[in-house]
């Protein structure tokens, strides 16, 4: 789809045609569910955080600025609904503290895994935990760029921020993610290209 064909359908969804946002939705909401689930850590809450951003844009789809891509007003929505999420879910975490804990959710999982699958999955689980305690404006430019594959140009306009503060915060998430997991560091991927 070109950028023309995305902004007239952008300008008819925000003319009201419910077709003209269904067909923005479709064409977005697996980038978008990526960006999310990235952000909560939890795929169940990632969906919902979803279906919350697009009504989101339903209600606010005429303050579009035609001047500007879709896609990072429609990223710009959604990373602010998971940032309400998150500071929900502290909420709940806290409530949950004082609630008795199921013991069958604590259980493994009878099957066995080989031993490769249950230390890629451990390091995988370790990265993930580590990502979530990376605070949330140096998370968001790094998740959009290294593992959604915007270049910093691109989500510097999501953020609304400057592309060298997109290029900063990502250094200081990498450096505080090696902090964290410093064995996994080796590992990681050179930094994303600029553009």
């Amino acid at each position: 789809m070109t950028d023309t064909d995305e902004r007239a359908l952008a300008a008819a969804a925000a003319g009201g045609s419910e077709r003209a946002f269904s067909d923005l939705m479709r064409r977005h909401k697996d980038r978008l569910f990526r960006i999310i689930r990235r952000l909560v850590s939890d795929e169940d809450a990632a969906l919902e955080v979803l279906q919350d951003s697009f009504v989101a844009m339903w209600r606010s789809i005429g303050r579009l600025d035609p001047q500007r891509p879709f896609l990072a007003w429609a990223t710009r929505i959604a990373i602010n609904k998971a940032r309400d999420w998150r500071r929900r879910e502290r909420v709940r975490r806290a409530i949950r503290a004082f609630l008795p804990v199921d013991a069958a959710a604590q259980q493994a999982d009878p099957a066995p895994l080989a031993d490769e699958q249950v230390a890629a999955a451990r390091d995988v689980q370790r990265v993930a935990a580590a990502l979530a305690e990376v605070p949330a404006h140096l998370r968001e430019p790094l998740v959009l760029t290294a593992i959604d594959g915007l270049s910093y140009a691109q989500a510097a306009d999501v953020l609304g921020i400057s592309r060298k503060a997109v290029e900063t915060r990502i250094a200081r998430a990498r450096a505080h993610l090696s902090r964290l997991c410093p064995d996994l560091a080796s590992a990681a991927p050179a930094p994303p290209g600029a553009d």
